[in-house]
């Protein structure tokens, strides 16, 4: 067979499913190929960028990495999603074709230096040179995606190569490479010895779970610890679901992106913070105020990579292994004396409970407000207190995703949201919404957008129609960049600036691409309009009108002390 057969088999051989793509004239061999292996489905994306938003929502939602391809004509097209999935450490597997080798300085069409452009934001990039160097290079691929820190790799296969026979028998897979975590390295035990003895020492100790432990799967040992000390749990917007957040000791999201008043609060009050696979970026720490760097804090540091460990705040304790397993390690050390300490927390827990309730008590406030537009939080409570148990949902930045990711309540462990808030661009949850139906079929999927970010991947739509599926599309239309808005206004001054947007009819759009759509334009019957979407059986869209973020201002921190002085409606 040839190496473009060969690759499918692979594939095939590691338990790939599904693979996003984008055709090209440099891939037709491998499409060729495609007709006889069935077994690994190409789902047609309409742009190569939303091809790999598809393969990172697949693989948070699947626990596999995530597969995209594209021609080379379009490879540059890929970058914002792999940049996405490497800053977030997603598992992938990103493929280019290319022009001959030996062609590169000759000018033929779409040919430039692929190596290049993808080195930096990849765990490594790789040229096919040889048919037979093609088996080698794909268990490489696989081990590399899915060990250690996970993350992107790219793969580029020239048109030529991809045409060369290969020796069949090389053709097997490492299958303990196959998926994420592929294993599992402990922390040093003496390092969990004294990481344990801080923890039973503190009488207020706060853990906040990142990214990190849901790739680990760790959420069974997160609760269990918790529950152990009695410590609170939060999450940054990238880890919501490490706990179940209807748990007495879940705090919900910290920072500035999803944090709230009393979340944030819990945390400042904290004599000792245990960050879990948090890289501590500056949303999940309000720009290292949350705690600030110098608050004389004990500060125990958990994650799979030396990169990350104590790389934003002085830490006591740096432990560098797999969350999951680290975490039980340290419940094991830990349980013979648990009981014995924890009467030294019962204050704290009973003191975070009460701010919860009393939190709870503004929430209530804030849904009581009569506003002309469509709440926002409005509509993430209907959506909690009416999605089907089997449910997903992937948001984009914006009013889309910092309404859920501070009010939406996962009511269980695991990983039932997901943000693409490591880099934050725009246009991610639509095609998302696609990854996440083929990673879990059986579930209702809710892709939350803003009119900012259709803009940029509108044409997704026909992709939704085409493979079907319980998808429900809710479009934020504020007519502008909202958070741009408000970043000006209560960071710099209202003088705005490329912000603004022409009227349009997202039903129309909606209904012109073959999908079910209707708008919202009041709260009045929300509840009635939200349980329509959800009985809906098929993919349907809603236009919902609600305000910009300058003028109804979401829990952002930096926002809130200006906003206040300028008397406007604040969610914090």
């Amino acid at each position: 067979m040839n190496a473009a057969r060969a690759l499918l088999e692979m594939l095939r051989a590691y338990g790939v499913r599904h693979v996003f793509g984008f055709p090209g004239e440099t891939t037709l061999p491998l499409y060729l190929a495609w007709h006889d292996v069935p077994a690994v489905r190409h789902v047609l994306a309409r742009d190569e960028r939303s091809a790999v938003f598809m393969a990172d929502a697949y693989s948070r939602f699947s626990g596999q990495p995530g597969v995209c391809e594209s021609p080379g004509v379009g490879a540059t097209h890929l970058l914002p999603g792999v940049v996405e999935a490497f800053k977030a450490s997603v598992p992938m597997l990103v493929f280019s074709s290319d022009i001959p080798l030996g062609l590169e300085h000759r000018n033929v069409l779409t040919g430039f230096d692929q190596t290049a452009v993808f080195r930096g934001v990849t765990k490594e990039s790789l040229t096919l040179t040889r048919g037979n160097d093609l088996p080698n290079l794909i268990r490489r691929a696989f081990r590399l995606a899915n060990a250690g820190r996970p993350g992107p790799v790219h793969v580029r296969l020239p048109i030529d190569v991809l045409q060369e026979q290969v020796e069949s028998e090389d053709l097997r897979p490492d299958l303990s490479f196959a998926t994420c975590p592929a294993q599992r390295p402990l922390a040093q035990g003496e390092r969990i010895d004294q990481a344990a003895m801080l923890l039973s020492r503190s009488a207020r100790p706060v853990m906040v779970c990142g990214g990190g432990a849901l790739t680990s799967q760790a959420w069974e040992e997160v609760t269990e610890l918790a529950e152990l000390l009695g410590m609170p749990v939060g999450t940054t917007i990238t880890g919501k679901g490490s706990i179940a957040e209807i748990h007495p000791l879940a705090i919900g999201v910290v920072g500035s992106r999803g944090g709230t008043s009393f979340s944030n609060a819990v945390l400042a009050q904290a004599d000792l913070v245990f960050y879990v696979g948090s890289d501590t970026d500056s949303a999940g720490t309000s720009s290292w105020s949350l705690p600030p760097l110098e608050s004389h804090k004990k500060i125990i540091h958990l994650d799979i990579s030396e990169v990350e460990v104590g790389n934003s705040y002085p830490t006591d304790v740096s432990l560098i292994g797999d969350a999951k397993a680290t975490l039980r390690r340290l419940i094991d050390v830990l349980r013979p004396q648990a009981q014995a300490d924890a009467h030294t927390r019962a204050a704290w827990t009973a003191s975070v409970q009460e701010q919860a309730q009393n939190y709870a008590g503004r929430v209530r406030t804030w849904l009581e407000s009569d506003v002309s537009f469509v709440h926002p939080l409005r509509l993430v409570q209907e959506l909690w207190k009416r999605v089907p148990e089997k449910h997903v949902i992937v948001a984009d930045p914006g009013v889309s995703a910092i309404y859920v990711s501070a009010f939406y309540r996962t009511r269980r462990p695991g990983r039932s949201t997901v943000f693409n808030y490591s880099m934050g661009a725009l246009g991610y949850a639509i095609p998302a919404s696609i990854g996440a139906h083929y990673a879990r079929p059986d579930h209702c999927v809710i892709a939350l957008t803003g009119d900012g970010s259709f803009g940029l991947c509108a044409g997704e739509l026909e992709t939704v129609s085409r493979v079907g599926g319980n998808i429900k599309i809710f479009v934020f239309d504020n007519q502008g960049f909202g958070w741009i808005k408000a970043a000006l206004r209560f960071g710099y001054e209202p003088k705005y600036f490329a912000c603004d947007f022409g009227a349009v009819d997202y039903v129309k759009v909606a209904q012109g691409f073959g999908l079910q759509a209707y708008r919202i334009d009041s709260n009045q019957d929300l509840g009635a309009s939200v349980e329509k979407a959800l009985r809906f059986e098929g993919p349907l869209l809603v236009h919902v009108k609600t305000a910009s973020e300058h003028e109804l201002v979401p829990p952002v921190p930096e926002w809130i002390k200006k906003a206040s002085e300028l008397g406007l409606p604040i969610i914090y």
